[in-house]
């Protein structure tokens, strides 16, 4: 039975999950944490257990290596040729690539060159393509980028008010982000909805470590958070978000930065709810202690504005709201989060249910039934988007399923 392994691969961590390529199962998943480093985790979960070994893992190659002797050993592929297809999430696209595609040596250069997008993300990606073309000769691979959902912006919404020569020579634009989840909550929002996708105005809420917002119309991104790189939009775990870009250079004037690197790594890894708050980027951990802590109850503070201003320019934008979904680890698993969000909402007569907010699991609507707009909860499977790509653009005539011709439909 063929397999498709999907692949997030990233400067310090590679993700994977394999699945039945006929019936969309899950059969393994697993990780390599802190890639690169003395001491690298191994994680795999399979038939109902979990696997975890300190063991140092070099590079993409070597984590490559790993994952299919791994594979091997317990039995979840019979042999490598098992695995058929490999599907990547790629972070920057630029305005190459409108849609997902199969690699081949010219799709391998145009991600590298792409690069300066996203300089963390991009050169690991190639190194988890390489490593594949070496080690799986055969199968055929695919590029799922997180930034094609959001082609489909207009000039008016993805230029910035600098001189129009920057666009044309540097391609200085918004290209946004976490496309593939975006695209993902929606398609299923309207299938729960029993709604066609291009009747819909939908507003995603992407809340996890890294977030943003995307206004959804007629099935197409038309605005989204996430900038010309995934750092501004929303504050985020420990990243600032949207600044005055004046604050860069008096900040780095007052620190004595002169290395630009060093300033933008401040703003994504020591700012946002960790900067605010001096205790933790993680917002559960805030949460518990915000009524004791004012820089903790601050930081949730401000969390929650830049999420409310987001979702209230984007009702605007569309001429109001058909569904708003919350996803992620924080959108799907934080009640509170949801609740003190959508109470900014309720003059508008969108109103939850807080039993129904509080007390269920899986795809569900949160919303009261005198609600104005439904507000769904959707847990994101960005996996599985991707290899219903894989399978649309690669073909499997052992797949009768009308998904895969939604995913390319509604793209």
């Amino acid at each position: 039975m063929s397999k498709v392994l999907i692949v997030n691969s990233g400067s310090s961590t590679f993700k994977w999950k394999l699945f039945n390529l006929q019936d969309e199962k899950c059969i393994a998943e697993g990780m390599v944490d802190r890639l690169g480093k003395e001491d690298s985790v191994f994680k795999i979960k399979f038939d109902g257990k979990k696997l975890s070994k300190n063991k140092y893992v070099p590079t993409h190659e070597s984590a490559v290596t790993l994952t299919l002797h791994t594979l091997l050993s317990i039995k979840a592929i019979k042999s490598y040729d098992e695995i058929t297809r490999v599907g990547h999430r790629v972070v920057a696209g630029g305005t190459i690539f409108k849609d997902s595609v199969v690699v081949d040596s010219k799709v391998i250069k145009q991600i590298s060159e792409l690069s300066e997008l996203a300089p963390l993300h991009n050169p690991s990606q190639v190194a988890g393509i390489e490593a594949f073309e070496k080690l799986l000769p055969d199968a055929i691979q695919v590029a799922a980028f997180d930034t094609s959902f959001h082609q489909t912006l207009k000039p008016a919404n993805y230029l910035y008010g600098v001189p129009y020569e920057y666009y044309e020579k540097y391609g200085v634009r918004k290209f946004g982000a976490q496309g593939i989840s975006h695209r993902y909550v929606s398609t299923q929002a309207a299938e729960f909805l029993g709604k066609p996708i291009d009747k819909l105005r939908i507003i995603s809420c992407h809340l996890g470590s890294g977030a943003s917002i995307d206004a959804i119309e007629n099935g197409k991104s038309i605005d989204t958070s996430m900038g010309f790189t995934p750092e501004s939009g929303l504050m985020m775990s420990s990243r600032a978000g949207d600044i005055d870009p004046s604050l860069v250079t008096y900040l780095m004037k007052k620190l004595n930065i002169t290395d630009a690197d060093e300033m933008t790594d401040i703003l994504n890894n020591e700012s946002g709810l960790l900067g605010i708050s001096g205790i933790s980027p993680d917002l559960r951990d805030l949460m518990a202690v915000k009524d004791e802590n004012p820089r903790a109850k601050l930081a949730v503070d401000m969390y929650i504005n830049r999420i409310v201003k987001y979702i209230g320019s984007y009702i605007s934008l569309m001429n109001g709201v058909d569904a708003i979904i919350f996803t992620a680890g924080t959108g799907e698993n934080n009640p509170d989060i949801r609740s003190m969000i959508m109470e900014h909402f309720r003059y508008m007569g969108i109103k939850l249910d807080d039993d129904a907010n509080r007390n269920s699991k899986g795809t569900r609507k949160i919303s009261s039934e005198d609600s104005q707009s439904d507000v769904l909860v959707i847990p994101t499977n960005e996996e599985l988007m991707i290899l219903r790509d894989v399978v649309r653009l690669t073909g499997n005539e052992d797949v009768h399923n009308d998904k895969y011709q939604e995913s390319v439909s509604t793209f």
